[in-house]
């Protein structure tokens, strides 16, 4: 298996989608089972630690600036996170997750769904930015994604998610846009919206 660091736990409940959970800036594979949880009871949850150290703190691909990707690095960190989930699909058994992402792991979930279209059966993207300058065209087919942007983010500029948001939806995925009063961290709002999004999500699949 391409070598992430990683946690595993097993579905408890076979109905519900596995997840695969990234961390932001700093965080680690133990940092969002919780959200997972909260989120989708009973999913398989598949959590990698990002690969990549800035000062010490885990993140999934380089940065030149706060907002200012390294795009090649980008290209070739989610070429490996997409093996990695392709391995542990087959190692653990489990369909093509949903990606619950935030900040840094939003980002790379999005690049995810533009440049391996494949690996990924949807996203929650939360505080996530625009990831690549000249992104290619896939076909996304219905892919449902939900966005929670933060209406104070001092990091995400409304525009940038906005134009996340239409470019997902232009390359044919099923986009839920939404702002919320608050900043870049996570809300009570956030957890709730995410819970009420993939329950219709998986009505839809079965």
């Amino acid at each position: 298996m391409t070598d992430f660091i990683h946690r595993f736990e097993p579905a408890t409940n076979a109905g519900s989608p596995p997840l695969l959970l990234l961390h932001g800036t700093g965080g680690d594979e133990n940092d969002l089972l919780g959200l997972g949880k909260m989120i989708s009871p009973g999913s398989a949850l598949l959590s990698p630690r990002g690969r990549v150290l800035e000062h010490g703190m885990p993140r999934f691909f380089r940065r030149l600036a706060e907002g200012v990707f390294d795009e090649e690095d980008l290209r070739r960190r989610a070429r490996e996170l997409g093996e990695f989930v392709a391995d542990a699909r087959k190692q653990y058994d489990i369909a093509a997750p949903v990606a619950v992402g935030f900040s840094n792991g939003a980002n790379i979930a999005a690049a995810l769904l533009l440049l391996k279209p494949d690996v990924l059966a949807g996203a929650i993207l939360l505080r996530a930015m625009v990831p690549l300058s000249d992104p290619p065209k896939p076909e996304l087919g219905g892919k449902p994604v939900l966005l929670l942007s933060g209406q104070a983010d001092p990091i995400v500029p409304a525009s940038n998610s906005a134009e996340l948001a239409a470019s997902l939806s232009e390359a044919g995925a099923r986009v839920d846009h939404k702002v919320l009063p608050a900043g870049h961290q996570l809300s009570q709002a956030d957890v709730t919206l995410a819970r009420n999004w993939i329950v219709t999500v998986d009505a839809k699949a079965a």
